[in-house]
């Protein structure tokens, strides 16, 4: 269950309240306010919160570049060209709170992102909910043997359901278990913040995650990239979603050139000139790794 039913009743009780303000407001934000998207199995996001839109950023940036922003004719092409040459100041002056429902093993990798404001359920005063991440068929996969980070080919048959089985049994051992110590029946019963020690990674957590739109690209930008861990990027996905309605504008900028625009080192702009002049450049005499040649390859094609 993505919400209880505490939380839903609060969602409706503050959907059915609407309130007028004075403050910039963005229509498409605003449709998804206290909405709960589900992600994975057992997980959400929603928008607590948001500040600003796209002519906040706009208007930070004709503050402070003044007269240099003359030559940019509209809203749009401002934005773009901000995006364009890298100058995030005005990206900053938006932000957005979110209420993430996601299993813990994606809460570790999720909190790298260090420029954001975190607070996360806690099981040192409450009992985390008997909820657990238990992935579709089709997104167990072999280790890839050429990333180390990364999945190879689907398990099937035997091996597949295997890996469930387990899955799905230690996940309600742990938790059996859990209650068990935490049990006040006959016995003192263990503090919570020591019981939690004996829970899997694929339990859910819940958190709020605070952070203004310059970093947010840059968590989406890698999160929501196909190399991404898949149960991290489709909160990345939904997310990009949200974003898209909120600041139309910038997301349009950011997809061109971010999640969609491809970044070369000095290496290879050189390889990609020399193939222009019409040389035939291999691995062996582009100057490159293995790696970095597999990559150009994935992009510019043999």
């Amino acid at each position: 269950m993505p919400l209880t039913p505490e939380q839903q009743a609060q969602i409706d009780e503050d959907r059915s309240a609407p309130r007028p303000t004075l403050r910039a407001v963005s229509e498409g934000m605003e449709r998804h306010l206290y909405v709960a998207h589900p992600v994975l199995d057992h997980g959400l996001v929603r928008v607590i919160d948001y500040m600003g839109d796209d002519g906040a950023i706009v208007q930070a940036a004709r503050v402070s570049y003044g007269r240099g922003t003359k030559a940019v004719s509209n809203d749009e092409g401002l934005i773009r060209y901000l995006m364009r040459h890298w100058h995030s100041t005005p990206f900053e002056m938006c932000e957005v709170k979110f209420h993430v429902k996601l299993p813990v093993f994606v809460a570790r990798q999720w909190i790298r992102h260090r420029t954001a404001n975190v607070n996360e359920y806690s099981a040192r005063y409450s009992i985390l909910d008997r909820e657990f991440y238990i992935p579709a068929p089709e997104q167990l996969a072999a280790q890839s043997k050429v990333n180390n980070q990364g999945r190879g080919e689907v398990l099937s048959g035997d091996e597949a359901q295997r890996v469930l089985d387990l899955l799905r049994e230690d996940s309600a051992r742990a938790y059996d278990h859990y209650e068990d110590m935490l049990s006040q029946d006959g016995q003192q019963g263990l503090a919570r913040e020591l019981a939690r020690m004996n829970l899997p990674a694929n339990i859910y957590t819940q958190w709020y995650w605070k952070t203004d739109l310059h970093n947010l690209f840059h968590f989406l930008r890698l999160r929501a990239d196909a190399h991404a861990q898949y149960e991290i990027r489709v909160y990345a996905e939904a997310m990009c979603r949200i974003v898209a309605d909120w600041v139309p504008l910038a997301y349009g900028a950011f997809e061109d050139y971010r999640l969609g625009g491809v970044s070369l080192s000095a290496r290879g702009v050189e390889v990609l000139r020399r193939r222009l002049a019409g040389e035939v450049v291999t691995a062996e005499n582009s100057g490159m790794s293995k790696g970095e040649w597999r990559e150009f390859e994935g992009v510019w094609g043999e």
